[in-house]
């Protein structure tokens, strides 16, 4: 059922209005109970960058290792792991990748270095038959990748918490400060509306929200796109994109739906307050792991 706001009704009018068509079936309930696909997957960034350069020749042949390390970076990415195929550039963590034979079996090991090349965490892959590692097929080094790429990422996690810990000077013994740069691209009050309910949501969960950069640990900045599609709906796409003081993303949650086209041309009421309220705690998790904070 299509809704149209032509007037601006009250708060309290404007819930009940969503509550009755809600009862009749039709009224979209647009991010509800959805903080966005990637809000749970971006609560642990690993470092900045992780080079994954190609194995030594004793580990294996120079095409077949170059092969792996480009799997490796690509089965990283879909950990949200930010790596890379190529040899460490400065200010780069490292994976440096090994080998070992155990009872007709090659166990492939892999170390996680700092910047400084000092050994941070270490972790195995499963074992592989000597005669298919030796084959070094394609499919094989893919495996690999995939079955390694879930136990790096957790271990980047260890590391990256256990730095956090350490550290008197981290983020995570100091309170945080927000900067909020507000919303663009949303019709309708959009812009404000989603921007002033956001405020609230983060102040509701401890943040501390400013609306300058000036001495600020992260920065917020939300983007909303609108497409239209099929049948009258218009495809709307929310993203909390979080920076921190030197501008590098750190996370992003991105919210996502259908709904009737011109539904938000004018008034986003309780629309804006369900987006904020879902995608705050997206926000926060991101921030929270980045400063290693205790839940």
């Amino acid at each position: 059922m299509k809704l149209i706001a032509r007037t601006h009704p009250s708060p309290r009018l404007f819930l009940l209005i969503l509550l009755s068509l809600a009862a009749c079936g039709g009224l979209p309930r647009p991010f509800e109970g959805n903080p966005g696909a990637n809000a749970l997957r971006l609560a642990a960034p690993p470092p900045a960058r992780l080079a994954v350069p190609p194995p030594s020749a004793g580990v294996l042949p120079d095409a077949q290792a170059t092969l792996f390390a480009a799997a490796l970076a690509d089965a990283l990415a879909a950990q949200d792991v930010p790596a890379v195929a190529e040899p460490a550039r400065e200010g780069d963590w490292r994976l440096a990748i090994a080998t070992e034979p155990r009872g007709g079996m090659v166990v492939p090991l892999y170390t996680i270095e700092d910047p400084a090349g000092t050994e941070q965490g270490s972790t195995e892959g499963l074992p592989i038959a000597s005669a298919s590692w030796t084959e070094a097929a394609p499919a094989t080094l893919k495996q690999a990748a995939a079955d390694a790429a879930p136990r790096l990422a957790a271990l980047l996690t260890s590391i990256e918490a256990a730095r956090h810990e350490s550290n008197p000077s981290s983020l995570a013994n100091h309170l945080t400060r927000l900067a909020f740069r507000g919303v663009t691209g949303a019709p309708g009050d959009g812009n404000q509306s989603l921007a002033r309910q956001m405020r609230s949501e983060l102040a509701k969960l401890g943040e501390v929200v400013q609306d300058t950069d000036a001495g600020a640990d992260f920065v917020l900045a939300g983007a909303v796109t609108t497409t239209p599609t099929a049948n009258g709906q218009m495809r709307v796409e929310i993203q909390w994109i979080v920076d921190d003081a030197s501008g590098a993303e750190r996370g992003k949650v991105v919210q996502l739906n259908e709904i009737p086209g011109g539904t938000l041309d004018h008034y986003w009421g309780d629309v804006a307050v369900v987006v904020a309220h879902e995608a705050a705690g997206g926000v926060r998790d991101v921030i929270l792991n980045q400063t290693g904070a205790k839940r």
